[in-house]
């Protein structure tokens, strides 16, 4: 039976993925396991978030790092911690950063709804380049040096929003960013896979980096991991702590908090609204070590076979199928369904408009729908889902008779 059922809320076939607007991934039974027996016991959340930071590090090769309540989280926390560093006065007055340092330098094409989490902290942004090829004026993308040579008094940090193609290379802006003596803020929310961008991306020498724990990972969805050099992590966490403490009693986990860099608890900080419980915090540690380990990349010929036969079930009908599969063989192979709006009769909106409608409903990946077509992500389908979703795209892609 479905809890969802019981409440009078009919569940959904999710064929878009771990995207947070359907409840992000599937979490593992070991996962649901870890996060059922942790609501069963009391323990520190510092000295839990210590745990975390020390199995955190062995997976990134960080100095440090700590459970988030998603990689949004980790975006404003991380930008809280490079504004303030350890000072309590200033974690005190944020947003209002007045009399200190806020800007943070930005290319304009790495700008997003999600950098809303930066600003909320308090930062301001300034931002460089332009992205030429995109607007027909030129070949030219952002230039690392144009990262320096907007770097003043005022400015706090570098953004740098991560992808594969994302330019210039992240080393480069590291590079510039350090030659100034600015930290580098890293938003790699959805760059999981590869496994190795755990590591990797550190290694560049950024700073901090954010990464989702509720999509390639599998932890709960609200969930993100922030990890990087160790006083950063240290002033990002105890900006989201509950601080209700005395500070002759408060023994934080010196790898997670030197105690001896603060003259005093703060109050509670501008990351409190932020916060992330016992049972999310070892729900996603042991997400993380099934993500490690390679443990889902045994899902992967199945999803695939599984594909090709969804595929094979549309032949004949107006809609071409290509499969497509991961280049590092790590992320689960998706299905690209473009349509014939011609002789369908209906546009493919109004295909994804009606399988949403239909019953059940069906929830395929709308970032194509511009070039007509619908993306089948399996993450979410068990063999019951493949059935339901083949016979709904078989009922939705029938040509339109027009009397």
């Amino acid at each position: 039976m479905s809890i969802y059922a019981d409440w009078g809320l009919r569940p959904i076939i999710n064929a878009s993925g771990a995207v947070t607007r359907l409840g992000g991934a599937p979490m593992p039974p070991a996962v649901l396991d870890a996060f059922r027996n942790a609501s069963q016991e009391c323990v520190p959340l510092d000295v839990l978030q210590g745990l975390a930071s020390r199995e955190i590090t062995l997976h990134t090769g960080a100095e440090a790092g700590c459970v988030t309540s998603g990689a949004a989280a980790a975006l404003l926390l991380g930008t809280a911690a490079m504004l303030t560093g350890h000072d309590l006065g200033r974690m005190e007055r944020l947003p209002d950063c007045t009399g200190f340092p806020h800007e943070f330098v930005v290319a304009r094409e790495h700008r997003n709804g999600y950098d809303h989490a930066v600003r909320t902290a308090g930062a301001r942004f300034v931002e460089v380049g332009f992205h030429e090829p995109i607007s027909g004026a030129g070949v030219r993308r952002v230039e690392a040096w144009e990262y320096g040579a907007a770097c003043g008094p005022q400015t706090a940090g570098i953004l740098y929003v991560y992808q594969s193609s994302a330019h210039p290379p992240l080393k480069d802006v590291v590079e510039v960013a350090h030659d100034k003596g600015l930290p580098v803020l890293v938003d790699a929310a959805g760059q999981l896979p590869p496994r190795s961008n755990l590591q990797d991306i550190l290694a560049t020498g950024a700073d901090l980096v954010c990464f989702s724990g509720g999509k390639a990972i599998r932890g709960p969805q609200a969930t993100g991991l922030l990890c990087g050099r160790r006083d950063l992590i240290a002033a990002a966490a105890i900006q989201m702590l509950d601080m209700d403490d005395y500070f002759e009693l408060w023994n934080p986990p010196p790898e997670l908090i030197d105690k001896t860099k603060f003259r005093g608890l703060p109050r509670h900080g501008i990351g409190r609204t932020l916060k992330v419980s016992k049972e999310q915090i070892m729900a996603v540690l042991t997400a993380l070590r099934l993500f490690a380990s390679g443990a889902y990349d045994a899902e992967i010929a199945g999803h695939h076979q599984s594909l090709q036969q969804l595929a094979a079930a549309l032949i004949g009908l107006p809609a071409k199928c290509r499969l497509i599969e991961s280049a590092d063989q790590q992320s689960l192979p998706w299905l690209e369904i473009t349509l014939d709006e011609a002789t369908l009769g209906r546009s493919a909106f109004e295909v994804c408009r009606s399988l949403r409608n239909g019953s059940p409903g069906v929830y395929v990946g709308h970032w194509g729908l511009e070039q007509r077509q619908l993306i089948v992500n399996p993450l979410h389908l068990n063999s019951a889902d493949y059935a339901v979703l083949t016979r709904r795209l078989s009922e939705e892609l029938q040509p339109r008779v027009v009397a």
